[in-house]
């Protein structure tokens, strides 16, 4: 299982948010690309990048410093945050970023991601954000009455390459990963699941791991490895390891 660093971009800096409040805001460095760089030292294989500014504007913001990194990383970027057209998509492509995420236009204008997995066959991941089994658009601030899996599944008919799943009501707060809800999505559809939100320590990465044969390939986290609490590096080896012997004790 691919343990995946978050990078969030607000007004060119690297952030974290709480449950996704643009005013609840952690900056964590003005240099995006040195955290970048930290990351890929410490071990990791993919970045998972989200243009904030543009999640609320509708359109890429960061657009500039996401092209940077994907262009000198050196590994897999999977970005999301205002990506509405299929000129914007186009242009992170060319840029060198791997995989771009769907978010609000995939739950609002639903053939908009048939069309996507089509004209970009490999490339397109939609990040489902709920809470309570309900889907949220616009950077978090409105719910909708779409239910997450009846969602997933209907991606999954238009040929995305994973879902990207949140439970907003565990993001940046430290709480623990929400493993019941993420087992209970991949259970339920065929393709990859990578989760999201609320991931804080080593049990919270085992406890993913043991869920891994249906379907969850990554663990996206952010404010843990910010602040120090899980050290990247050793989570990768733990989710390693886990692989490697699942029938073994991890502690």
């Amino acid at each position: 299982m691919l343990l995946i660093p978050a990078i969030d971009l607000k007004d060119g800096k690297c952030v974290r948010l709480r449950q996704g409040r643009m005013e609840d805001d952690t900056v964590f460095s003005d240099d995006p690309l040195a955290i970048a760089s930290r990351w890929v030292q410490a071990g990791a294989r993919r970045l998972h990048i989200v243009d904030l500014n543009g999640a609320f504007a509708g359109k890429p913001v960061n657009a500039e410093v996401v092209h940077e990194i994907a262009r000198t990383c050196g590994i897999p970027v999977q970005v999301g945050g205002g990506i509405r057209s299929g000129e914007t998509i186009q242009a992170y492509l060319d840029a060198g970023v791997r995989y771009v995420i769907l978010g609000t236009k995939a739950v609002n204008m639903p053939h908009f991601v048939g069309d996507m997995c089509a004209e970009f066959p490999g490339h397109i991941l939609v990040g489902l954000d709920a809470r309570d089994g309900k889907v949220a658009t616009d950077g978090w601030s409105k719910l909708s009455g779409h239910d997450v899996v009846d969602l997933a599944r209907r991606y999954q008919d238009d040929g995305v390459e994973a879902i990207v799943y949140t439970d907003i009501g565990r993001d940046g707060m430290m709480t623990g990963v929400n493993v019941e809800a993420t087992r209970r999505l991949a259970d339920a559809i065929s393709i990859p699941v990578i989760a999201s939100g609320g991931i804080t320590n080593l049990d919270d990465i085992r406890g993913l791991c043991g869920i891994e044969e249906v379907g969850v390939i990554g663990a996206i986290t952010g404010r843990a490895i910010y602040e120090g609490r899980l050290d990247f590096a050793e989570a990768q080896q733990v989710a390693d390891n886990f692989s490697k012997n699942p029938a073994q004790p991890h502690r």
